[in-house]
């Protein structure tokens, strides 16, 4: 059984507690819908800093948001229509530290979880880093069966393993066992990912004093970009400059490239709604080889953390 700290603003007096409470030692101090009848009860449950079970619905921690049906649309579609049926370990091309997102059984709830590979011995076993809630493991057992989704350039791979053993120490992780069958498909030749980042946008040979204009990018691959703004950001076939900042794996990271503009359009029926009407379809040219593995990485991460996200 997994603990965490229970919520004092969730215990209120005349209402039933909300889940069995624990004291540090696991002892039951008030049982699952009994009445906390007065506040100087009340007090006493908090002054003993009191436990709860996990649940699984909330979200934290490694956890992909939201239920397992609605995140992984495009993955599991991907999967599902099997373009290309089966592919061996080798084919996924995972190295250590890698991330693969684990969705442990139905019992535990719909959530996904990212952990890291670690290393593996081949036609054996996986070894990962145990997946964690609020920073404490998930309760996971031997034999429990696991459905594992990797992406890798161009191509979700999806597997189903079962733990065969829980580690602990020196630190937790997990054995999985060997996968046997690996299905795959092409996502797309350059994967898309939505996203919501401001940018800044002038012609490239105009110098330093250059109008500056903003657009927010809501739709990016190390391809090019789609990019909503208020105003047009130029013609068809133009060369502007393009800057803007993105978040890789916690740390700020500056882009800048050339662009062309390949096509603009407006959406006059959602003006009301949103004032960002004027909508660009946007090619990088000569992107410097830093910014393109920037690019290249922060759309890896995100379809491994947010796969629902994929445009």
């Amino acid at each position: 059984m997994s603990l965490t700290p229970a919520e004092a603003d969730k215990l209120a007096v005349g209402k039933p507690a909300p889940w069995t409470l624990y004291d540090q030692d696991r002892n039951v101090l008030l049982e699952h819908g009994q009445l906390i009848e007065t506040e100087g009860q009340r007090q006493s449950l908090i002054a003993k800093r009191p436990l709860r079970e996990i649940s699984w619905e909330a979200s934290g921690g490694n956890i992909v948001s939201g239920p397992a049906n609605a995140q992984s649309t495009e993955l599991d579609e991907s999967l599902a229509k099997g373009a290309e049926s089966r592919f061996t370990f080798a084919d996924m091309r995972l190295r250590v530290g890698d991330r693969i997102q684990l969705q442990p059984p139905a019992s535990m709830g719909t959530d996904r979880f990212i952990v890291r590979l670690i290393g593996f011995f081949e036609n054996a076993s996986l070894l990962v880093t145990a997946p964690a809630f609020n920073g404490m493991r998930l309760p996971l057992r031997e034999e429990d069966k696991i459905v594992a989704r990797v992406f890798s350039t161009q191509r979700a791979f999806g597997f189903d393993c079962y733990v065969v053993r829980v580690c602990k120490l020196p630190y937790s992780y997990l054995h999985l066992s060997w996968p046997e069958v690996i299905q795959g498909a092409v996502v797309r030749k350059s994967p898309r990912i939505k996203t919501r980042i401001i940018a800044s946008i002038a012609k490239p040979d105009a110098g330093d004093k250059a109008e500056k204009l903003s657009g927010v990018i809501v739709d990016l691959s190390a391809d090019g970009a789609l990019v909503k703004s208020r105003q047009a950001l130029g013609e068809k076939s133009q060369e502007i400059s393009l800057s803007f900042r993105v978040n890789l794996h916690n740390m700020e990271a500056y882009v800048t490239t050339k662009a062309i503009i390949r096509n603009v359009f407006t959406d006059e029926d959602n003006e009301k709604e949103d004032p960002l009407r004027f909508h660009h379809g946007i090619q990088f040219v000569d992107v410097p080889q830093n910014d393109k593995m920037i690019l290249q990485s922060l759309i890896y991460q995100q379809m491994i953390e947010q796969p629902h996200t994929l445009a």
